[in-house]
């Protein structure tokens, strides 16, 4: 198969997709997408109540009935400017079709004009993420700030790496190229 015959599928598969904002019922596919993956788990509850109390800010995708992607994500009360996003999940299924773009863009363009920032915390070997939000960056032609957030000391164990901080922005919608 020709580059430019994988990119036509990629995105043939990519638009059999639809974008929502999830429902309670979508609460235990996420966990369960999570679980067949190597992103950290949280408990059931933490998807359901996302779905419930966080909607708005939350995005899944589902190809059918069957939940193949999703974002939870939340407005910081201290900085209502901006949209922190907690969890990328995306089925193994559909990896490397540009799904998570997709989605971001979905939750970017679905907010008010109020937000004018995406922020997440990012480990400094996933370099998948910090790439997605390059690329966030890029779509939007504005800045990526990149910095210190948590320290590994702070987390229990000996197994989890420092957290960098990543602020895009800011973000004008509709600019996108």
């Amino acid at each position: 198969m020709t580059i430019k015959n994988q990119l036509t599928s990629a995105t043939a598969t990519v638009e059999k997709i639809h974008f929502d904002k999830p429902t309670v019922e979508d609460g235990a596919a996420m966990w369960e997408l999570v679980n067949r993956s190597t992103l950290d788990q949280n408990s059931a509850y933490k998807y359901i109540m996302m779905c419930e109390f966080f909607a708005e800010t939350c995005v899944v995708a589902k190809e059918g009935d069957t939940l193949v992607g999703f974002i939870t994500a939340f407005i910081p009360p201290e900085r209502q400017d901006a949209v922190f996003v907690w969890q990328i999940g995306v089925d193994a299924s559909q990896r490397g079709k540009g799904l998570a773009s997709k989605m971001l863009q979905e939750l970017v363009e679905r907010q008010n004009k109020a937000i004018s920032y995406v922020e997440a915390t990012i480990t400094p070997s996933n370099e998948a993420s910090q790439a997605l939000f390059r690329r966030l960056a890029r779509t939007y032609q504005t800045r990526c700030e990149v910095t210190e957030c948590f320290s590994e000391d702070l987390f229990p164990g000996d197994h989890h790496e420092k957290e960098l901080s990543f602020r895009i922005g800011p973000i004008e919608k509709n600019l996108q190229k």
